[in-house]
């Protein structure tokens, strides 16, 4: 590793950015055939991974990481196996490159014809989550582009191996002019080495930081590059007196506590105050393992409930916590999501079709959810394949980064000598 981050940082840039032209000259079949092998190679290398990423969760537990953060890092056979399925979706997919978005000829003859095509280069700056590299990989190699992973210190064995097993299936292909640089990983886990990177808007063409607030901040504040962020999840429910009463506490269950360290967990619960026995129900929440946090209302209804602050509603948790409170009326309760949300994910459990249509129309995120678990907010669940984040911005790519979202656009003109009066 170079001593000096800015020439650290353009010695990988450069190479990214050269092994990206080798890409567009791929097909889709040899794509896919080194997908394949990565999948080949998770399932055969499963007991080294498993090893690395163990050193990652004893470091972890020695410094002290969240029970969240611990589960994000974790890798186990299910979730190695869950990698190799994000790949094979992926391959699986309608290959986005040179898909005709636009064709048409003009009144002075000229042909039109507009194709989707790889960004280029693609940097991505994550924390905890080891199996980030390879879905943003797989998603980068398959859409033509070149990308550049860097992780955070507290999953670099696991990042080490995912990122070598990505280079060799590119090596053992043997593609034309494709090398392992197509898939670069940055071993200085420092968060200064990351600004150099952060100038070299002719080398890398956008930056996606998904992570926590603090990350997200550092990267728009350093950064020439343009940034799309994937920002914290401050999930919101509003349970109306109106809903199904069948179907709410699975959802709510299932929204918090089926894995609360991610970002589409449900963090806020604004309670209809004519919904039949509210004590009851937070009772069942609490006996399921959530942590009741409310105003001086919800603990009169569950005296074992505690003190939520006004920062609390804007506190994406990631663990066991809730943020309760009673509301008088869908109208209120938006109120209460439009000032507390992040833009991520905001659902609604009704069976009223007019306040389901109010709170869809009124509302303004990148996923509204009308009776679902919010956990549904996800890459893989909407068939995308595997996801770079979820964009809680709203250029280019608003939810869920899927393949397509890797890809710009070329409009190719043909003429026969016309020229402009």
């Amino acid at each position: 590793m170079a001593d000096d981050p800015t020439n650290y940082a353009k010695s990988l840039a450069t190479k990214a950015k050269l092994a990206s032209r080798s890409l567009k000259g791929l097909t889709t079949l040899e794509k896919n055939s080194v997908l394949r092998r990565v999948e080949e190679l998770l399932f055969a290398n499963e007991a080294a991974i498993i090893e690395k990423n163990q050193l990652d969760m004893k470091n972890g537990k020695e410094k002290g990481l969240s029970p969240s953060m611990m589960d994000r890092l974790l890798l186990d056979s299910k979730r190695i196996k869950g990698m190799a399925k994000s790949i094979e979706e992926i391959r699986n997919l309608p290959d986005p490159v040179g898909e005709v978005v636009r064709g048409t000829i003009l009144p002075n003859g000229l042909e039109l014809l507009t194709k989707r095509v790889p960004i280029g280069v693609v940097m991505t700056i994550f924390e905890s989550r080891p199996n980030v590299i390879i879905d943003i990989a797989s998603l980068s190699f398959k859409s033509g582009n070149a990308c550049i992973l860097r992780g955070g210190s507290e999953a670099f064995h696991s990042n080490s191996i995912l990122s070598s097993l990505f280079h060799k299936a590119i090596e053992e292909a043997k593609l034309p002019g494709v090398s392992k640089d197509v898939v670069t990983f940055v071993e200085n886990t420092n968060r200064e080495a990351m600004v150099p990177f952060f100038q070299l808007e002719d080398l890398i063409d956008v930056i996606v930081p998904r992570g926590g607030e603090a990350l997200i901040r550092f990267v728009s504040e350093n950064s020439k590059i343009p940034v799309i962020k994937h920002d914290k999840g401050v999930t919101n429910l509003y349970l109306s007196d109106k809903a199904n009463p069948e179907i709410v506490f699975p959802i709510l269950v299932n929204s918090k506590v089926q894995r609360p360290g991610v970002c589409n967990a449900l963090e806020n619960l604004f309670i209809h105050k004519d919904y039949p026995n509210i004590t009851g129900l937070l009772s069942e929440l609490e006996t399921s393992g959530i942590q009741i946090l409310g105003d001086s209302a919800i603990q009169n209804l569950l005296p074992s409930a505690k003190l939520a602050s006004e920062d609390d509603f804007y506190t994406e948790f990631l663990d066991t916590r809730l943020s309760v409170r009673i509301v008088s009326s869908v109208s209120e309760a938006m109120e209460n999501i439009r000032k507390y949300s992040s833009g991520h994910t905001e659902c609604i459990l009704s069976e009223d079709v007019s306040e389901i249509q109010i709170f869809q129309k009124e509302l303004d995120s990148a996923a509204i959810f009308v009776n679902c678990s919010t956990r549904f907010h996800d890459g893989g669940e909407y068939g995308l394949g595997a996801e770079v984040g979820i964009s809680t911005g709203k250029l280019h790519v608003r939810g869920p980064m899927g393949l397509i979202h890797l890809t710009t656009t070329t409009t190719y003109v043909t003429g026969s000598g016309q020229v402009r009066g």
